[in-house]
């Protein structure tokens, strides 16, 4: 499904509402370049004078029947998505069923007593998908891969630090002699940490904590380690969500650093810095 989503993805950015209504026009033999440019919508009615000029040209019966070949395949491609999402939506309910079962048969509760084969219902209140769906950069196709790759049973991965290392996203320190130098973190899942990468970047644009984390990593870390570091931060939350039913993602915010900054030091470290480059410095406090 995920390379049938991206490649549905590509096509309706390149063709849009608008770049849809004007194909259908020229498949149906519309010709005019003004009557054709006259189908932009939204941000695309300030393009009008080079749309003008870009459909303006030769388009017979030939492409026509390939283009209509294309919009078929993008369909078909669109319907094989939409069954293949309510089959991962079922299967994902199925697999929150069996662990709400699992967990009140550990508990002693009833629905998972021994010898009892009714299946549990799931709790009332917000699905694992819509609790995963809450945390910046996560949406529902990333919540079902993440669901797919790690599952729901957290029993295997005692701490998040067990989640994080297995997905091969713990920082690697290699030594040698008196060497010690950083390493790669290893290829892991490659599903997961795929879609980690996108969640991250995701989040990276977004004014919450996992953006701020983001901004100040890659000024002194660079990009791709700033996003490891988020797609770690990221996975942390996740097991946490996950171990847990009844917990729901909080953002801490993006001026959690700010503040949790302590004054004290940040002045002496200025201090110190400022006397470092040979100036002499007398700290008068504000009114």
């Amino acid at each position: 499904e995920d390379s049938l989503i991206k490649l549905s993805t590509v096509a309706t950015d390149l063709l849009g509402k608008s770049g849809r209504s004007m194909l259908e026009a020229l498949i149906a033999g519309q010709r005019d370049p003004e009557v054709l440019a006259d189908l932009a919508l939204g941000k695309m009615r300030k393009k009008t004078a080079a749309l003008r000029e870009a459909l303006t040209g030769r388009f017979d019966a030939h492409h026509a029947e390939l283009a209509r070949m294309l919009l078929d395949e993008i369909d078909g491609l669109g319907d094989k998505i939409d069954r293949l999402t309510v089959r991962v939506d079922e299967l994902v309910a199925a697999i929150e069923r069996e662990s709400c079962r699992r967990t009140e048969g550990a508990g002693g509760r009833p629905g998972g007593a021994e010898g009892s084969d009714t299946l549990s219902v799931r709790p009332p209140g917000p699905s694992v998908l819509e609790r995963l769906d809450e945390v910046p950069g996560i949406g529902l196709r990333a919540a079902q891969v993440i669901v797919a790759e790690v599952g729901l049973d957290m029993a295997q991965f005692p701490t998040a630090a067990h989640l994080v290392s297995w997905a091969k996203l713990s920082p690697r320190t290699i030594q040698s002699g008196p060497r010690t130098r950083s390493g790669r973190t290893g290829k892991g899942n490659p599903y997961l940490k795929g879609v980690l990468g996108e969640v991250a970047s995701a989040a990276a644009k977004t004014d919450t904590f996992l953006g701020e984390r983001y901004r100040r990593l890659v000024r002194r870390r660079g990009r791709q380690r700033a996003l490891v570091a988020v797609s770690r931060s990221i996975l942390v939350v996740v097991w946490h969500l996950l171990n847990d039913p009844s917990a729901r993602f909080v953002d801490l915010g993006s001026d959690f650093y700010d503040r949790r900054l302590n004054k004290d030091r940040r002045t002496r470290d200025l201090v110190r810095q400022l006397m470092a480059l040979g100036h002499q410095v007398t700290l008068n406090p504000a009114a």
